[in-house]
């Protein structure tokens, strides 16, 4: 009996030693085709703005250097720091192609073929043109190297073992629906193509289950557990509708940071109008807007050309 227990107990071992090898060696992604586009640095640098870039991949409490690596991101799987996206060839991403870029962004694999973890957002991006992407890496040539490495990540067992990842993107990794709806306006397809993707803003205002996927019927529904204490609330139509939300002022408050009583955005939305949607065009904004509204009403009164006060924070 007692040799049974012991073969069993080896079998297992070695099963289970198998089955994790063959994880850490399947493969994730896609290969990237090959990027010939030029890039256009302007429409790169608008889509970093919206793509929450800068306010990601920068320690603004702590002065650093921008796109040197960002504040750290407190969660209930460890302690998250986005790294460096400089031009340094050894601490950012300066020795990276443009290939290597397009699969960071829009698949979250490293160029040694690692997955990244979800705290970065690249589910959002999967729908990224090739165009989309030159333009970007475009704009991130233009940024100076900083020679200095972002910390490494604060993560314990497991979640420190990077093959688990692909699990949990098989899990959890969807479409992030971007694309046009037939029947609906230019101006509404343009706002779900922005809110569901470059401006993600499914990360913050859908909740999270215990593994830290997106709740699928619970989109928007808002998320009272976000890194350092901050909370989202919903952003579904009839919810804004009731809180006195409307087309001209929705789009206004993420230009300018406030709010129809008068009061202004704090903690990590403070930053996401600061560091990106202030510097979207009012076009987009009220895209945006009708989107999120669910609205294709006409034309409302337009936004006021007003100075755009610095956020507070919580």
């Amino acid at each position: 009996m007692g040799r049974v227990v012991i073969a069993g107990t080896v079998g297992l071992t070695l099963l289970g030693a198998t089955a994790a090898a063959m994880l850490a060696a399947w493969p994730i992604g896609r290969e990237a085709g090959k990027i010939e586009l030029a890039g256009d640095l302007q429409r790169g640098a608008y889509l970093a703005r919206a793509s929450g870039c800068i306010a990601c991949h920068t320690n603004f409490e702590d002065g650093g250097a921008p796109l040197a690596g960002g504040a750290p991101l407190k969660t209930d799987f460890g302690t998250f720091y986005p790294p460096n996206i400089t031009t340094d060839p050894e601490h950012g991403i300066g020795g990276w192609n443009v290939e290597q870029f397009a699969m960071a962004i829009r698949q979250g694999v490293a160029p040694d073929g690692t997955p990244y973890y979800p705290a970065f957002t690249y589910p959002f991006y999967a729908d990224f043109s090739d165009q989309d992407v030159a333009d970007l890496w475009t704009a991130f040539q233009t940024v100076a190297p900083v020679a200095e490495s972002a910390p490494s990540h604060e993560v314990g067992f497991p979640f420190n073992l990077r093959w688990g990842l692909k699990l949990w993107r098989a899990a959890y990794l969807s479409d992030p629906q971007t694309e046009p709806v037939e029947g609906r306006s230019d101006e509404w397809n343009r706002g779900r193509e922005l809110v569901q993707g470059a401006t993600h803003c499914g990360a913050c205002h859908t909740g999270r289950n215990l593994a830290g996927g997106r709740i699928e019927n619970a989109v928007f529904a808002g998320n009272d557990a976000l890194p350092g204490g901050n909370k989202a609330p919903s952003i579904l139509p009839d919810v804004l509708a009731e809180r006195g939300w409307s087309v001209a002022n929705l789009s206004y408050a993420l230009q300018s940071g406030v709010t129809p009583s008068g009061d202004v955005f704090g903690g990590s939305m403070g930053e996401v109008v600061q560091y990106g949607t202030r510097f979207l065009s009012k076009a987009d904004l009220r895209a945006m807007a009708v989107y999120l509204l669910d609205s294709e009403l006409p034309e409302e009164e337009g936004m006021v050309a007003l100075p755009v006060p610095q956020p507070k924070y919580d």
